[in-house]
């Protein structure tokens, strides 16, 4: 899943080029990493990347060996619900059902060999209607960024438990609780499951999505006239939050979602202060700061800020209010 606009990450993610189609923690763009992650193990005509049409010229540059027939793209931007809805139809028209992996383009995941057998692990489980898998990480510390999943202790199979409920990002007090609480994982956004269960919890959850998607034609005007009607809804709400059959199989692999600025203090090398600076960089008696900018830039006496600076725009944002700028960007009309 390779859509999103990476809000989050502005000014260096933008339209125009979101998060994914950056190289953040790497040489490689995070949708090129993601792709190298999984052709390992599977084969490239099994691969296919769903995105939105803004991005298809970005997603040919970055990944030539894609063909077009195993890019699904979404005439524009509505959230995961849609889109995870439009690949099932994709799927279904085309004959397939077999277990799908739905995976975000822009996570960090550092050892292979452990997600493919928590995949195959979760295959298995995912192949009876209407079972849904998900991943979830064993949590490291109280993080407030990411949605936590409560399972049951006792497993359904192997090491397949059932969800008992979700909890979306909480507040630090609420986060300390849930990162000592056992049988509690992050939400990793990974699900496993077929494109027929897609096409159950749709029906049933968002007959509004489905019935408008499922008998539409290859026209591409119809597409987005139809795309357009639908609601931006995430994946999380319209389905996982009420599906009756939804399980999870716990990992401890080192996992991470590269979601907001404060991310990469966990990927970049720091000096003796703390700072982590990319570019023309000069800290003075400033400490814990982290600074990406595009020209000479002289930082004085300043702690635990973002400050960011590119062509785009200049980002100046405590630590502490980094969740707010998606709505701050909002609130100034997206800049």
């Amino acid at each position: 899943m390779a859509g999103g606009k990476g809000t989050r990450f502005w000014p260096r993610s933008t339209l125009a080029a979101p998060k994914q189609f950056l190289p953040l923690i790497s040489g490689e763009t995070m949708i090129q990493a993601t792709y190298r992650r999984f052709l390992q193990w599977i084969p490239r005509e099994h691969i296919y990347v769903a995105t939105a049409q803004r991005y298809v010229p970005l997603l040919e540059r970055q990944l030539p060996e894609l063909d077009a027939e195993r890019m699904i793209v979404e005439p524009e931007q509505k959230d995961t619900g849609p889109s995870v809805a439009l690949a099932a139809h994709y799927f279904l028209k085309n004959g397939i059902d077999d277990v799908v992996v739905m995976t975000p383009s822009d996570q960090y995941i550092a050892d292979g060999d452990a997600l493919r057998e928590a995949l195959c692990e979760a295959a298995e489980a995912a192949e009876s209607v209407p079972s849904v898998v998900t991943l979830g990480i064993v949590p490291t510390r109280p993080e407030t960024g990411y949605g936590y999943m409560v399972y049951e202790e006792k497993p359904f199979r192997n090491r397949v438990h059932r969800v008992k409920s979700f909890i979306e990002k909480p507040n630090l007090p609420r986060a300390e609780k849930l990162y000592r609480q056992p049988h509690t994982v992050w939400n990793s956004g990974i699900f496993i499951w077929r494109p027929s269960t897609i096409a159950h919890y749709m029906g049933k959850l968002q007959p509004d999505i489905w019935d408008a998607l499922k008998n539409i034609s290859d026209d591409p005007a119809e597409l987005a006239r139809t795309y357009s009607a639908l609601p931006s809804i995430s994946v999380d709400y319209a389905v996982m939050e009420k599906a009756e059959q939804l399980f999870t199989i716990p990992v401890d692999f080192a996992w991470d979602d590269i979601g907001l600025w404060t991310s990469l203090e966990r990927f970049h090398a720091s000096d003796g202060d703390g700072n982590i600076a990319n570019g023309d960089v000069h800290p003075f008696e400033s400490s814990g700061n982290i600074v990406f900018s595009d020209k000479k830039t002289l930082i004085i006496g300043v702690r635990d800020l973002i400050i960011v600076s590119t062509e785009e725009g200049l980002l100046v944002c405590a630590k502490s209010e980094e969740h707010k700028i998606k709505q701050a960007l909002a609130a100034a009309g997206g800049l």
